[in-house]
């Protein structure tokens, strides 16, 4: 059996700050598998925010650092879709104009996964001895799902996990209204796209509803909770590090 890449774990910006039992899972579930890891202490944020909102200049000084700390690494490993999306797409955008540093940024890039994405293409493991007893419904964020292509790869981790029913939501891509900026800079926009994404949530029935960015997963949360529905709202990794248990 060929030896399994120490993963060295990026944790995304929201999952560090509000969401850190997603990261605690992530690490669980790669214990759980043989997999060794480890994490950088000094790693800050990728530079997305800024490059989304139009600061390229900040975004590159936020980029170097993040090339200095983990291009050293094995295989990068997020738990976030749009951060993987701004690291292998936009990193090497940025510095196309630098060879060198165009060449460590497509390095790094080559390297970097999102957590779903490591596991079923990279591991080839699709069951991880999970147990999540209930029906759940899976959003699909814009850029993991647009950008990187990734779809088949939540789902098949899911269908492998004892006690959980798959439900689709209708439109399952369909935009939560959170797009980083996009939910403060047009909020009543926003407000009226996550009330669909809301409805079709609801509409699936689902003990709840689970997704591979953040970002999307706090704002459906928030306004499920505001509306008054007690609809857990979970990472994927949350339920791939609930272990299955025998008797």
């Amino acid at each position: 059996m060929p030896k399994k890449p120490v993963v060295t774990l990026f944790i995304q910006c929201l999952v560090e700050h509000l969401a850190p039992e997603a990261g605690m899972a992530m690490v669980r579930l790669f214990d759980r598998l043989g997999v060794d890891t480890v994490y950088p202490e000094n790693q800050t944020c990728c530079g997305q925010p800024v490059f989304n909102a139009g600061h390229r200049d900040k975004a590159m000084v936020a980029a170097r650092r993040f090339i200095e700390i983990f291009e050293s690494a094995e295989v990068i490993v997020c738990p976030s879709g749009s951060c993987v999306h701004m690291i292998r797409h936009h990193y090497p955008e940025l510095f196309r104009d630098d060879q060198t540093w165009h060449r460590r940024a497509t390095t790094v890039a080559e390297k970097t996964y999102e957590l779903s994405e490591f596991l079923v293409d990279v591991l080839h493991i699709d069951n991880v001895g999970a147990r999540f007893d209930g029906r759940v419904t899976y959003h699909d964020s814009c850029q993991l799902a647009r950008g990187l292509g990734i779809r088949r790869q939540p789902r098949a981790l899911l269908e492998h996990v004892d006690g959980l029913t798959l439900v689709e939501m209708e439109e399952s891509d369909r935009c939560c209204g959170f797009g980083g900026t996009f939910a403060i800079k047009y909020p009543e926009l926003s407000l009226k796209i996550v009330d669909d994404k809301i409805k079709t949530i609801l509409d699936t029935g689902a003990d709840a509803v689970v997704g591979c960015d953040m970002g999307c997963l706090l704002n459906i949360e928030g306004r499920l909770k505001r509306l008054g529905h007690a609809v857990p709202v979970l990472h994927l990794a949350e339920i791939l590090g609930a272990e299955r248990t025998t008797t």
